[in-house]
C-alpha cells in the first residue's frame, strides 16, 4: 500500500473519529487531506522512500484565527499529536522534516502561500509565469478525504492548470529552447569538437522538451528527481521519456552522434504532430523554432503576447 492510501486509512481509522468526537462543531469549517511534499503525495513512494520523512499522517487545513481561534487550533494539535505512534508497521516521527511540517494542524492560508504564494490561489499574470511548476505540482497533487466549506477543494481547482495563454507563452520559449538546443546547436558543437558543449545541448534539449510535454499534457512537471516517472505516465508523447533517457545517457562519439540526431529530429516531429492536433500551431514545416512563434502569436492577451518570447523561462 502507498503512502496517499495509507494516509486516507489512518484518517478514516483514527483522524475521523478524533474530529467527530471532539471537535464536531469545527467540521463545517475544515478540511482534511494530504497533499505537497513528498513522494507520496505524488503516488511515487516506494521502499527506498521511507528511509526518511515518511509517515502515517494527514493534514488538517483550518481557515484563519478569525473564524477558527488559535485556542482550538492547539488543542486540535494536541489531539492530532495524540493519535496512535504506529500505524500499519510504520512509525510516526516526532521531528518535523526539514522545511517544515508535512502533516498535522495547518492554515490554509498558509499553506497556499507558502507554495504559490497566495493565500487564495488566485494570481496575477506575472505571477503564473515565474512560480515553479514543482511549486504548483504540490499545490494541487495528493487528494482531499474531507473538505467541509469547499474551500481547499476550490483552491486547488483553481490552481489545477494554467491560464491557456500562460500555457502558450510556456510552451512558445521552451519550444525555442528545444529548437536551438537540439536541432542546431547539437551538431554544430559536434562540428567544432566541442563533445561536452555537445552534451550540455543534449541536456538543454532534454529539459525544455520535458517541460513541453507536461505542458501539452496540461500537468505540472514536478520537482526533476520524478521528471522522468512522471512523464511515463502520461497520455500524451510518454514514450519521449525513454527517448529523452537515451539521449542522456549515451555518449557523442561520431558513431553514436548521428543516431542522436535523428531521435533529436524524431521527438521534434511528435511534438510537432501533438501542437497541430492540439491547434496551437499554424506554422507547416519541420523547423520547431517557426511553431515557437506561432504558438506565441496565437496568445490572446496582447501584452502577454509582445513579451519576449523567452519571457517563462525561470525554472
Amino acid at each position: 500500500m502507498q503512502g496517499l492510501e495509507i494516509a486516507k486509512a489512518f484518517y478514516e481509522q483514527y483522524g475521523r473519529p478524533m474530529l467527530e468526537e471532539q471537535f464536531a462543531q469545527w467540521l463545517p469549517l475544515i478540511a482534511v487531506g494530504l497533499c505537497g511534499s513528498g513522494s507520496e503525495c505524488f503516488g511515487f513512494d516506494d521502499d527506498i522512500s521511507r528511509d526518511h520523512d515518511f509517515e502515517p499522517g494527514f493534514i488538517i487545513f483550518l481557515p484563519g484565527e478569525d473564524v477558527v481561534d488559535r485556542r482550538t487550533a492547539f488543542l486540535m494539535e494536541r489531539a492530532y499529536a495524540k493519535l496512535p505512534k504506529e500505524f500499519m508497521g510504520l512509525k510516526r516521527s516526532l521531528m518535523a522534516p526539514v522545511g517544515g511540517p508535512r502533516h498535522g494542524v495547518l492554515r490554509t492560508e498558509e499553506f497556499f502561500q507558502n507554495k504559490v504564494g497566495s493565500p487564495d490561489g488566485i494570481l496575477s499574470l506575472y505571477q503564473w509565469l515565474t512560480i515553479p511548476e514543482a511549486a504548483l505540482s504540490e499545490a494541487v497533487n495528493g487528494a482531499v478525504f474531507f473538505d467541509g466549506p469547499g474551500t481547499v477543494t476550490a483552491i486547488r481547482e483553481r490552481l489545477s492548470a494554467y491560464p491557456e495563454d500562460v500555457r502558450r507563452k510556456k510552451l512558445a520559449s521552451s519550444l525555442l529552447l528545444m529548437a536551438q538546443a537540439g536541432q542546431y546547436n547539437y551538431t554544430r558543437c559536434l562540428s567544432h569538437g566541442e563533445k561536452a558543449a555537445a552534451q550540455l545541448a543534449v541536456h538543454e534539449f532534454v529539459q525544455h522538451t520535458m517541460k513541453v510535454v507536461f505542458l501539452l499534457n496540461q500537468v505540472y512537471e514536478p520537482y526533476y528527481k520524478w521528471s522522468f516517472r512522471a512523464m511515463r505516465s502520461l497520455p500524451k508523447l510518454d514514450l519521449t521519456a525513454e527517448l529523452l533517457e537515451y539521449l542522456l545517457t549515451t555518449d557523442n562519439e561520431p558513431e553514436m552522434a548521428e543516431e542522436k540526431y535523428n531521435v533529436i529530429e524524431g521527438i521534434c516531429a511528435d511534438v510537432i504532430d501533438e501542437l497541430i492536433e492540439q491547434g496551437l500551431t499554424e506554422a507547416n514545416c519541420g523547423d520547431l523554432e517557426k511553431h515557437a512563434y506561432s504558438v506565441n502569436d496565437g496568445i490572446e492577451d496582447a501584452e502577454l503576447r509582445n513579451m519576449h518570447i523567452l519571457a517563462a523561462i525561470n525554472n
